[in-house]
């Protein structure tokens, strides 16, 4: 066993910390070593040991609390103390446990004994007991300065500020406004400013005109398409999950995502979207099981999401196959809304936390009550429920696949099925704790469930056994002292802005991982408590500073830093952006304008529930790392780059469908500059969908030649009839894909029906209205890289489309090129 008072020298409790074969985290101690003797006497002595007597750690003081190093090299030693409830202090020192997060700027032995190494700054961390205290140390890149904090400066740039002068640290000044356009568009909305935003931006002299433009993002749709997305994947809506959930199979993700997208547009405020989460009753207050079934069944049929979006709560998140057992929720719950890794206190006491096994049992305990099933009602509802199945013709020996696939056809034939709800059953806890009651008097434990919050509120908190735990549960995150919540939404958000969290990983916020700039992130966090959880609030503070407006370009001090915010490092964007990047950039400005309006089609309107997951439409997703949902880590999301990507952009299918769609921006333009088409989407058409094409286009020619063949007074007649007949033309040839100039511009010149000879020179024909071959050059840069080409870049592009064998092509080919620069899909 652990321990052997039979034999010492057999207990595990010794044999496997001396062997690292024997103890997964690696030897811990030497045999015959002190740590070892002091085991080995107190088993030997009958290892004795009472609850009662055992006192509390009050807290742990290291010294120094901050180390500065100059030089590699350097060594310090540090002091711990800890100092107890009855009011003694000792020297813990030697009894400590010490690691560093980044051995290469600061190794730490056994003892204590800090050396320094490469510039920067990380921290050591010193564990004793339930303590854990991180140490910053810091080796300046240069030398030290004191810190540029002006009075009123934006508190996120003072807060930068004044940690990077410790470091000597220089930032790097604002960006250029096509940077920032460009980069606060794809930051907020997930989409790429059109050239008419860049154009206007640019010629706009107003001082606070980056201000207002974030005021307007946030009003556009695809806000919270984007932004519901990320909260898609930090509560882990994944349809996978949730097959079962709902009669209608691929369904329950698209409402989730509804119910987030409803509530981001309104600006409902953080804590109140997660209570309707934490707290989400299946029916609305005072709704009958009827109505509940009626709106369901509603909420179920094509176009039913805002039905669904309208309801208080939404229960699917309790629902999921992947989160049913109380353990399971414990840990996805702890990710998603206070972005801590609880899993390993699952088995023992957490090693880079407080979190002990006894806390996680307390808290994983408290979701025990919870029941989702498919088929359970609440006792009152259970006769309502029996008689609509009845009505419906379903047997009782209908289960399963059976008869949910009977209950989706009477869903789509517009009748109302019925329901299974979340139903909130305390009995059993309640009387597995009276079981209990005799035991808790002997050892003084108690029997009562609790959120474990005594050691980070330094108080205790009981949860009743008599009625839904949930409620305490959503008042302690919701509390301003509450040590998770707020930050973690804030680090999660800071995270998108920046690439990488204040604390990273995002949702690993344990005592031994602290944040990069403590006083930064708890600016943030207890500003938008005051705020009321305003997520707008978050959005403006971050964007407005000049922390977020930073320049990529390097200096000497700021070259290799990756974790204070003093430039802009360059990421390449989420798959969700990627996908919906291209879609825009080859689009013509009117269609782009109403694929942003209507947000159809986009992957930032949440991929997973619109395309349904694994299906082959979904391969640019995949190849561009998006968030898979299988657990609610934030690492389920993917930004490494892979050859792959390269070859998509280059080679893939939908690529070439896109750049060579006739009803695209290429052809648009070069319809307007009289250039042959380019190879087009009718190259991949059967035959069939072919011959109906050139039928059409026949009878178009033999119009246009009946037409051209009369006498001006005889056309003028004509012109009405032969104006009607076109656009029925026109619309057949659409549904192929197949988009022809206005009839008044082809009249003017018919080679443009099928584009076979080249009719006109670069500079005699209007691109959106402006007349030249340098306006579409302009207009292929600020679609895909949302900036002006430079002089060379512009004499360059010029010169290929003139001097290529086919105009068209090579249109086709700049910006082919253009999407396929890293500048296309990193940020700047």
């Amino acid at each position: 066993g652990r321990v052997d008072e039979a034999d010492v020298d057999e207990s595990l409790i010794l044999a496997k910390p001396t062997d690292a074969d024997m103890h997964e985290g690696g030897k811990r101690m030497d045999k015959d070593g002190w740590q070892y003797n002091v085991l080995k006497n107190w088993i030997a002595n009958g290892a004795k040991f009472k609850a009662g007597d055992v006192e509390q750690l009050e807290e742990l003081r290291v010294t120094p609390s901050e180390i500065h190093f100059n030089h590699p090299s350097e060594k310090i030693d540090l002091r711990v103390v800890a100092h107890w409830a009855d009011g003694s202090s000792e020297d813990v020192t030697e009894l400590c446990r010490y690691s560093s997060n980044d051995d290469a700027i600061a190794a730490i032995d056994e003892s204590g004994h800090v050396t320094s190494g490469e510039t920067g700054d990380t921290h050591v961390v010193v564990y004793y007991d339930n303590a854990v205290v991180p140490i910053p140390v810091l080796r300046p890149v240069a030398t030290p300065r004191i810190a540029n904090v002006a009075p009123g400066m934006h508190p996120v740039d003072a807060a930068v500020e004044r940690k990077i002068a410790k470091l000597g640290i220089v930032a790097a000044p604002v960006c250029s406004d096509e940077d920032f356009l460009r980069r606060v568009s794809l930051d907020v909305t997930g989409t790429l400013p059109s050239p008419a935003n860049v154009r206007d931006f640019l010629q706009d002299p107003s001082p606070d005109k980056r201000t207002r433009y974030v005021d307007g993002l946030m009003e556009r749709p695809a806000y919270a398409a984007w932004w519901a997305t990320r909260l898609s994947d930090w509560t882990g809506n994944n349809e996978a999950e949730l097959n079962n959930v709902l009669p209608a199979r691929n369904v329950a993700s698209r409402l989730w995502y509804e119910w987030l997208r409803e509530r981001l547009a309104q600006n409902v405020s953080y804590d109140k979207i997660v209570e309707g989460i934490v707290i989400a009753n299946s029916r609305d207050e005072n709704e009958d099981y009827q109505s509940y079934c009626d709106s369901m069944s509603a909420a179920c049929r094509p176009g039913g999401e805002k039905e669904f979006a309208q309801r208080e709560g939404m229960p699917l998140y309790w629902a999921r196959r992947n989160f049913r057992l109380p353990e399971e929720r414990a840990i996805g719950f702890a990710y998603t809304f206070l972005g801590v890794r609880i899993e390993c206190a699952q088995c023992h006491k957490h090693p880079f936390d407080q979190w002990s096994k006894d806390d996680f049992g307390a808290f994983s305990r408290l979701f025990t009550p919870i029941k989702v099933n498919p088929g359970a009602v609440a006792r009152e509802s259970k006769d309502e429920r029996d008689e609509m199945l009845t009505s419906l013709g379903v047997s009782d020996s209908l289960k399963g696949n059976l008869l949910r696939k009977k209950l989706a056809e009477s869903v789509m034939d517009g009748k109302t099925v019925p329901f299974g709800e979340l139903v909130v059953d305390t009995s059993g806890v309640v009387q597995r704790a009276k079981s209990q009651a005799v035991q808790a008097k002997k050892t003084g434990k108690k029997s009562a469930l609790r959120i474990p919050t005594g050691k980070i509120l330094g108080e205790a908190s009981d949860v009743g056994l008599d009625h839904d735990p949930r409620v305490a549960l959503m008042s302690w995150l919701r509390a301003p002292e509450n040590p998770y919540f707020a930050k973690a939404v804030v680090n999660r958000v800071w995270a998108n802005y920046f690439g990488i969290g204040i604390v990273n990983p995002t949702d690993d916020m344990n005592l031994a991982n602290p944040p990069a700039n403590a006083e930064l992130l708890d600016y943030l966090a207890t500003e938008l408590v005051a705020h009321d959880f305003d997520l707008k609030w978050l959005h403006r503070e971050i964007t407005s500073s000049e922390t977020y407006q930073r320049s990529a370009e390097p200096n000497t001090t700021n070259d290799f830093d990756r974790r204070n915010f003093s430039r802009h490092i360059p990421r390449r964007y989420p798959s969700e952006i990627v996908h919906d990047a291209v879609l825009l950039a080859t689009m013509t400005d009117a269609r782009a304008t109403e694929t942003l309006r209507t947000l159809e089609g986009m992957a930032i309107t949440d991929a997973l529930a619109i395309f349904g997951a694994g299906k082959s439409s979904t391969f640019a997703l995949e190849v561009f790392g998006r968030s898979q949902r299988e657990s609610n880590c934030d690492c389920d999301r993917s930004d490494a780059p892979s050859l792959l990507q390269s070859v998509y952009l280059r080679n893939d299918i939908d690529i070439h469908r896109r750049l060579a769609d006739r009803s695209g921006w290429v052809a648009a333009s070069c319809q307007e500059l009289g250039f042959e088409l380019p190879s087009a989407a009718e190259d991949n058409m059967n035959d069939g969908e072919q011959n109906r094409i050139e039928r059409v286009m026949k009878m178009i020619e033999m119009r246009l030649a009946e037409y051209n063949g009369l006498p001006e007074r005889r056309q003028r007649q004509m012109l009405p009839k032969l104006q009607t007949q076109y656009e029925k033309l026109s619309q057949q040839l659409s549904e192929n894909g197949v988009s022809l100039p206005p009839l008044a511009r082809l009249l003017k010149n018919p080679s443009m029906l099928r584009a076979q000879e080249h009719a006109g020179g670069s500079a005699s024909h209007d691109v959106d209205g402006s007349g030249s071959l340098e306006r579409l050059v302009q207009d292929a840069y600020l679609r895909t890289l949302s900036r002006m080409p430079t002089p060379d870049e512009m004499e360059t592009s010029i010169t290929f489309v003139n001097e290529g064998s086919s105009p068209a092509e090579s249109v086709k080919s700049l910006l082919w090129a253009l999407l396929n620069t890293k500048e296309f899909i990193i940020s700047h």
